[in-house]
């Protein structure tokens, strides 16, 4: 039974889809206004792997994410640059879409832009009008948040308390201190549109919810992002979608811990961020995405080049473990092969378990890496290729539900290559009794994160 963790309930309750078979998932794309982080990146394999795993256990995902192409913050950085706020947001989007493809991140279903919807916006805007929950205001439009009387509902605060530390901008002409704009009135040198309240353009949360009505529909079953979007967009989401439609919005809020750098979250405004750029011209993309499946997708995640190596260190362990037997292998023991066998059916039934539990991943891993040891000892032991293969198919395919592209992959990498020759010549030394020598690179393997075993059978070595 797949249970998921509700943020809106703040507590694991069993997932049902709205339509049998089929997973309506949305979730919080960038807001594209200069070069994505690993915290966008994250947040993108977060979803991917819940994707995947849905797909797994045979579920159609219809999975949307948006980009968000007008916004302050890119018409800001446009005019600080001299460009056209339209082409800035193209450019950045062309970028992360490669990104995405770079960190093997399935392509999502649609992938809505807020310019390309202005229609179904003010539509959407001119209902919540039609039933009370918006007013317009010398051009701008607010929701009327006393008229929504669970208005907080996912975040957990109360609306008595938002108010008292909240202020009116100048300029603003509010009701109430918390409601918000679904429309802003142009102000001059910026891109609008017309409306019924004149030339602007559509606040932040109101783009999420027509887009999903567009495509979606009224209800979905999963909403995603990164947790602090819960307030206030989240919450907003839900406000306005709710107003508007009379029905639940999303059954399941699902949200990813942030990214850390140095204890805190990485983000733009506070420029701590290490660009996905940057990541992959020192790392490969599997590397970013073992950090992430390392932990829980709803704690934060700090990143530092530590971690990040000590991923690709359990990455070298899987692609280990996929290297074929020993060129003078004769067959291992019949207990050993039955282990083989046993632990390989183990490992996808804990496997399954683990994700089963809110995306465990990181119990999924261990099921791995328990596979893992399985299969370095059979083939210590003299297993042949033929009877690794079946334990080493279930590694490839468990490990590409998770993204890992082992599968795509001969080798453990280039370093392999190297560390073979001089396991064949550590080889040729101890037949001609070179025993210092042999010692020597032992030990300097061993250094470099190589464990090298001596069986009767041969020389086996695997990533430590």
């Amino acid at each position: 039974m797949l249970r998921v963790y509700n943020t809106l309930t703040r507590k694991k309750e069993e997932f049902q889809t709205i339509e049998p078979g089929v997973v309506k998932m949305y979730v919080c794309g960038p807001t594209v206004y200069s070069d994505a982080h690993v915290g966008h990146a994250m947040s993108a394999l977060v979803f991917d792997v819940i994707r995947r795993y849905f797909e797994y256990r045979g579920y159609q995902v219809r999975h949307v994410m948006n980009y968000t192409d007008v916004d302050d913050k890119i018409i800001n950085r446009a005019n600080l640059m001299g460009a056209d706020p339209f082409q800035l947001a193209e450019g950045y989007i062309q970028d992360f879409r490669r990104h995405l493809a770079d960190l093997n991140i399935l392509p999502a279903t649609a992938n809505p832009r807020a310019t390309q919807t202005m229609d179904k916006i003010q539509a959407m805007i001119q209902g919540l009008i039609a039933k009370g929950f918006a007013y317009a205001a010398a051009g701008d439009v607010y929701f009327r948040v006393t008229k929504d009387k669970e208005y907080g509902k996912l975040s957990g605060r109360r609306l008595d308390d938002m108010q008292a530390g909240s202020r009116v901008e100048v300029g603003e002409q509010k009701e109430h201190p918390m409601d918000f704009a679904l429309w802003k009135a142009a102000k001059p040198g910026e891109p609008a549109w017309d409306s019924p309240w004149g030339k602007g353009r559509p606040g932040w949360h109101i783009e999420c919810s027509a887009m999903n009505l567009d495509i979606l529909g009224e209800q979905i079953d999963i909403h995603g992002g990164g947790n602090d979007l819960i307030f206030p967009h989240h919450e907003n989401e839900i406000a306005q979608s709710e107003s508007y439609t009379g029905k639940q919005f999303a059954r399941y809020w699902l949200h990813n811990g942030m990214l850390q750098l140095a204890g805190e979250k990485m983000s733009k405004s506070l420029g701590n961020l290490v660009t996905i750029e940057e990541l992959l011209s020192k790392h490969e993309a599997d590397a970013l995405r073992m950090m992430v499946l390392n932990g829980s997708y709803r704690a934060p995640l700090s990143f530092s080049e530590g971690i990040i190596e000590q991923a690709e260190r359990g990455l070298d362990r899987l692609h280990a473990a996929l290297k074929p037997a020993l060129t003078d292998a004769r067959g291992a023991p019949p207990e050993t092969r039955l282990w083989l066998d046993k632990q390989a059916e183990t490992a996808q039934q804990t496997f399954v378990e683990a994700m089963d539990d809110d995306f465990n991943t990181a119990g999924s891993q261990a099921a791995l890496f328990e596979l893992v040891r399985t299969i370095n000892t059979a083939r210590d032991n003299g297993a042949t290729g033929t009877e690794l293969k079946p334990a080493q198919d279930t590694l490839r395919a468990l490990t590409g539900v998770l993204g890992l592209r082992l599968a795509e992959k001969k080798g453990a990498g280039e370093a392999d290559k190297f560390v073979d020759l001089l396991v064949e010549i550590r080889t040729e030394m101890r037949k001609q009794k070179i025993w210092a020598m042999s010692d020597l690179i032992r030990d300097r393997l061993k250094e470099l994160g190589v464990g090298i075993e001596d069986n009767k059978d041969g020389t086996s070595w695997r990533w430590s």
